[in-house]
């Protein structure tokens, strides 16, 4: 079927696009569908009493090009699975072509075996996902960027860093940009080149899942005001023991830049009274109430780079010259 390719962004330039969504994050939804200038697909999301997850879709979707936004982040099986069957009954409504828009992948931490008889649980979302139907992925800051390779279709990863580099040039001069750990070094490197600024590395050793311990900074960070960059916060004790690392060394400031906000158990308490003045995190995943009530959170969203990824594809526009 012929398509119109969209070079604006009114409802006229996108007659075969629709977007749908589950329960996960509605309110970065509502700001890409603003952005692109088209209502939110007509569609009903919901549970059982047993908790069976049940989806309708209401209206046609035969023919189109369709983008299923959800994020997997907490409650991560329950949003996962709206995905799934959300993702099943487009396919079954014969919809042309499905992308699934993962602003937060979930399980992306499960990318390979660290100990015997150990699932790859990324790799197993990846075929869950393509096996309900979806013919192309799209994502913002993977956890590791080889998870991409886990897919037999088109996988577009975007990068969070446009929205968070803007924000950073904002801050006063004498930045270093700091990794948190060995992991981190290329996306900080990439930070700082960007900025043009030094890189500072923290050297630990984890202990146990979600316990770190901070060892040794690499690189000269006194005097300076530090940034520690980090795909994502979830108990936030990487962090907090990073800037208290930073402080100890001598740095003026220290501010934090994560792209997701998992922000697990007492993740914000601890933030809150941690020596980092201001984390600065996206909307990929909808914040707590006590996280929004936090005043060293700050939220940048993302909407508008997603909205022109989906744009991009829909017209068949090349996404990774985002980035150049």
């Amino acid at each position: 079927m012929e398509r119109k390719r969209a070079s604006g962004k009114n409802q006229n330039n996108f007659p075969w696009l629709r977007i749908f969504t589950g329960n996960s994050n509605i309110d970065l939804v509502q700001k890409i569908a603003g952005h692109l200038g088209i209502p939110i697909g007509k569609s009903v999301v919901r549970s059982f009493s047993d908790g069976e997850i049940n989806v309708e879709i209401d209206e046609s979707v035969r023919g189109m090009d369709v983008f299923v936004i959800q994020s997997v982040c907490h409650p991560v099986n329950n949003n996962l699975m709206e995905l799934l069957i959300l993702i099943d009954a487009l396919k079954r409504a014969s919809a042309r072509r499905i992308t699934a828009v993962l602003p937060y992948y979930g399980y992306a931490r499960q990318d390979r075996k660290v100990v015997s008889r150990a699932p790859i649980s990324a790799k197993l979302v990846a075929d869950l996902i393509t096996t309900a139907g979806a013919s192309r992925i799209l994502t913002v800051d993977l956890h590791a960027g080889q998870i991409q390779g886990f897919f037999n279709i088109p996988v577009d990863h975007l990068f969070a860093a446009p929205v968070l580099l803007e924000y950073m040039r904002h801050l006063k001069n004498d930045i270093v940009i700091v990794s948190p750990d060995a992991g981190g070094v290329e996306r900080a490197r990439a930070y700082a080149k960007r900025l043009n600024v030094s890189l500072a590395i923290i050297d630990k050793r984890r202990e146990s899942p979600n316990i770190s311990q901070v060892m040794n900074i690499i690189g000269e960070v006194e005097g300076l005001t530090a940034i520690l960059v980090d795909d994502m916060v979830d108990t936030a004790g990487t962090l907090v023991r990073s800037a208290y690392a930073l402080v100890e060394k001598g740095a003026r400031k220290v501010f934090a830049c994560c792209t997701h906000p998992v922000l697990s158990g007492q993740a914000v308490k601890i933030i809150s009274e941690s020596p980092i003045e201001e984390v600065i995190v996206t909307d990929t995943i909808p914040l707590s109430q006590e996280a929004k009530a936090c005043p060293k959170i700050k939220v940048l969203s993302i909407s508008n780079l997603l909205a022109e990824a989906i744009r991009r594809i829909y017209a068949d526009e090349s996404v990774s010259s985002l980035f150049v």
